[in-house]
């Protein structure tokens, strides 16, 4: 199989043992058949191209509407597009929409969105009044896509590339950070206000210098918020 479609092919678990499927066109099923002596064949739905999209449905947070570019957003709302690009979500998690919750509670000022991903919690936030608006990540990709969205969104958001561990990050009035809790707790913050996800309900984050404020759970998901202690 793998001298046949060097790219790659697929595994998939049966009754009689693991299946090798590969997607192809009439002389790679010959091709098959030639090998292996015999291989059943179905035809790809015509639709196939645009399946993946049905995976990312919009969801509403309050008066934020979140969703990608080819579903339409409720009349009144506040809209936030976002195309998944190539690995990201468009914010249906429940980790980013209890954030979404969180954020709505917190004051206005600077906002500092650690581990941006596809820019859905940074575009939101600068669609909601925040300002300035960074966000940072790990991740080449997630870079373009946060500046890719803001633009399509309208607003201004600065990405950068950042080890968000390595060191201290940017000020700012607030930060989000939809991450796992080991990075949370590993963060060097100088912010008044932290909003922590990206773990189960079970967890509880400890930052250093921060008093616990809230909770949201949803789905055995959790998000907190943090102040900082005077």
């Amino acid at each position: 199989m793998l001298d046949l479609f060097p790219t790659g092919f697929e595994e998939v678990e049966s009754a009689g043992g693991v299946e090798l499927v590969a997607y192809t066109d009439a002389a790679g099923e010959e091709l098959l058949w030639k090998m292996f002596g015999g291989v059943r064949g179905d035809d790809v739905a015509e639709d196939w191209e645009d399946r993946w999209k049905a995976f990312h449905r919009p969801v509403r947070v309050g008066r934020l509407w979140v969703g990608p570019p080819w579903e339409q957003p409720d009349e009144g709302a506040v809209a936030v597009v976002i195309d998944p690009g190539r690995a990201f979500g468009t914010g249906a998690h429940p980790t980013t929409r209890l954030c979404l919750e969180l954020l709505e509670d917190v004051p206005r000022g600077a906002l500092l969105d650690v581990g941006c991903g596809s820019g859905v919690l940074a575009i939101a936030a600068a669609k909601i009044g925040f300002a300035p608006v960074v966000g940072v990540d790990v991740d080449e990709t997630a870079i373009e896509a946060t500046l890719s969205n803001a633009a399509a969104n309208g607003v201004q958001v600065e990405a950068r590339l950042v080890e968000a561990s390595a060191g201290a990050l940017p000020p700012a009035d607030v930060a989000v950070a939809n991450i796992s809790l080991a990075e949370v707790e590993r963060l060097h913050l100088d912010v008044d206000h932290v909003i922590t996800s990206g773990y189960l309900a079970s967890d509880r984050p400890r930052l250093s210098h921060y008093r616990h404020v809230d909770r949201r759970e949803v789905d055995g998901w959790a998000a907190d918020r943090h102040a900082r202690e005077r």
